[in-house]
């Protein structure tokens, strides 16, 4: 074998474990379970589904809304996939967080 074929072979090598991390785990939303009232909060043809607790709200995703449509006003607990996106404003500065649930799983309806 040459010198520029291991070489070569060398950097092949050297490509390919760098590359592996970066196909590695996804990350998964953690699975959270929340207590609070559903509300439907907006106007006009955006109006969104929250549930809201002592001190922080959950956005509900569009393909759920069905699940939790019948309850409003009620106090519910569910189980589901929490993501949360940092807010910022035109400027860049933060303003605040926006938590969403997915794949929700009714526990129990008060």
């Amino acid at each position: 074998m040459s010198k520029f074929s291991r070489i070569g072979l060398l950097l092949l090598f050297i490509c390919l474990a760098a590359a592996l991390p970066a196909g590695g785990k996804k990350d998964k939303d953690p699975v959270v379970q929340v207590t609070g009232v559903v509300r439907l909060v907006g106007t006009g043809p955006l109006p969104e589904l929250v549930i809201s607790g002592p001190e922080k709200q959950w956005y509900i995703e569009k393909e759920e809304r069905n699940k939790l449509m019948d309850l409003q006003h009620r106090r519910v607990t569910v189980e589901a996939n929490e993501t949360v996106r940092e807010l910022k404003l035109a400027n860049g500065l933060p303003a605040g967080e926006r938590r969403t649930l997915a794949n929700i799983r009714i526990i129990s309806v008060e």
